[in-house]
């Protein structure tokens, strides 16, 4: 269970469908693994949504796919039947979250007020859905009625959008949001796949929001390090920061004091998420020296250094957060 959790947490982003036609549902799953989401909530709004689960995951059997607006205990067991491997339901209803711990199918009830956290926790469960969302005070109202609840983690959902995502996943207790502005109805009615993998694919960028942070160069040794800085300063007027390792000339340029990863230094990419990125860019084919990695006090990851092949032009590359 805690396994489906981690990886929604790393995917970042659910998107929520209703699909109105189980023919859509493999163009509509491949569209989602090309544009960076491997994961869908499909909704039980419809009656297709038994079928349009069962085909998603025979087909892709590594895409996450859950069932949402499970309201019943034979809407868990058609899920189930279908493949799907997370339950998240509107509200909280004890007999349901009850029945899928008895079938061991990790469930994401709803909730927005601490009552239902105290039912959930009282249930066992630590990670609820906050629905709707936007409707229900936002990311505004999560922080402060989670405060007595340190534990509880959420994944939001209802109205949220481009607009506001990183208000939400900017929060330690916001394990992922769930939306449906990437994979409306009328364009999955309208077989525009192509349209939904940009739109994903957007989604994703946006999430991960990959910048350039700092361009490091390399010293033979600490006063090698300290005279260049100098210079810079004295001549371009740029404020330096001097630490242990290097020093900071201006807003983008480390000047290491002595030799390290790279024949001339390293560039730091910003990512607003280290595990985010470094699991979505896995799925890239990209590959990472894991023993370069630095860890936040909760265990997350800081730095991490791309493999050595990614090196180019005599520069390593590292993933970094604030």
């Amino acid at each position: 269970m805690d396994n489906i959790i981690s990886e929604l947490s790393l995917i970042g982003i659910v998107p929520v469908i209703k699909i109105d036609n189980a023919d859509d549902a493999l163009p509509l799953a491949e569209a989602l693994i090309k544009g960076g989401l491997p994961c869908a909530e499909v909704t039980f709004r419809t009656d297709t949504a038994h079928d349009a689960i069962a085909a998603m995951t025979k087909q892709y059997p590594d895409l996450l796919v859950g069932a949402g607006t499970v309201l019943t205990t034979e809407q868990v067991d058609s899920a189930i039947e279908a493949g799907a491997k997370f339950i998240v339901s509107p509200g909280l209803n004890p007999k349901v979250v009850s029945y899928c711990q008895e079938k061991g199918i990790p469930v994401v009830p709803g909730i927005n007020n601490p009552t239902g956290i105290e039912q959930a926790l009282e249930l066992g469960l630590d990670v609820v859905k906050f629905f709707p969302s936007e409707q229900s005070g936002g990311i505004n109202m999560i922080k402060a009625m989670s405060a007595p609840y340190p534990k509880v983690r959420f994944m939001p959902t209802g109205g949220i959008g481009p607009a506001n995502l990183l208000s939400y996943l900017s929060n330690k207790k916001i394990i992922a949001c769930g939306g449906s502005w990437m994979v409306k109805p009328e364009v999955i009615a309208a077989h525009a796949f192509d349209v939904i993998e940009q739109s994903v694919r957007e989604a994703v960028d946006l999430m991960l929001g990959f910048s350039l942070q700092h361009i490091g160069l390399q010293a033979q040794s600490e006063a090698e390090a300290d005279a260049l800085a100098n210079e810079l300063s004295s001549v371009f007027s740029f404020q330096t920061k001097k630490g242990s390792a290097s020093s900071f000339v201006g807003s983008g340029l480390e000047i290491m004091n002595h030799p390290g990863r790279g024949a001339y230094g390293h560039i730091a990419i910003h990512a607003n998420s280290v595990d985010r990125a470094v699991y979505h860019l896995s799925r890239r084919g990209v590959k990472f020296d894991e023993s370069s990695a630095t860890y936040n006090p909760d265990g997350s990851r800081k730095i991490i250094y791309l493999a050595k092949e990614h090196d180019r032009a005599g520069f390593a590359f590292h993933l970094t957060q604030d």
